[in-house]
């Protein structure tokens, strides 16, 4: 898809979840299902990063992220909320889009670049929109794929 991270269909979809933490461990058994990963380091990988300060991204948006041992690329995975959750956002807003990113442990300025992007796609007005919008997993993948291709650009 893009240099900057791998998003497979299958890690794009919309869950149920009641708080943050069960956003965080559906997040971890969506990237250990779609990419073959250890789903307990993954979480305990993303709740380090969490108690260093949310990553509520704003305006309805989380972009959880860590570093992996023994991973190839960075991966991402996408979770739409059916409901919004509180999630200690800096704008204290609920979140209802949850964009995932995991890196290799020496990835340090592709790691930054692949949340850059995901940040920029995340301020797009349309695309928010559009993926508040989309029908289901698979229409949101559809947008998710176009939007980094073009920021890929």
């Amino acid at each position: 898809m893009t240099a900057l991270f791998s998003l497979l269909p299958e890690a794009v979809g919309t869950i149920d979840a009641d708080s943050k933490q069960a956003i965080l461990e559906q997040l971890a058994g969506r990237f250990a299902g779609v990419y073959g990963l250890d789903p307990v380091i993954v979480l305990e990988r993303i709740e380090e990063r969490e108690k260093l300060g949310s990553t509520g991204f704003g305006r309805g948006v989380a972009i959880p992220h860590a570093r992996i041992a023994d991973l190839g690329r960075p991966v991402a995975a996408v979770l739409r909320l059916s409901t919004p959750v509180a999630f200690d956002a800096a704008d204290g807003m609920p979140v209802d889009l949850v964009f995932g990113l995991l890196s290799p442990e020496a990835a340090g300025a592709a790691h930054l670049h692949a949340l850059a992007a995901i940040s920029r796609m995340m301020r797009d007005e349309k695309l928010h929109t559009a993926l508040a919008e989309a029908a289901d997993g698979e229409a949101l993948y559809a947008l998710l794929a176009n939007g980094i291709d073009r920021d890929a650009a």
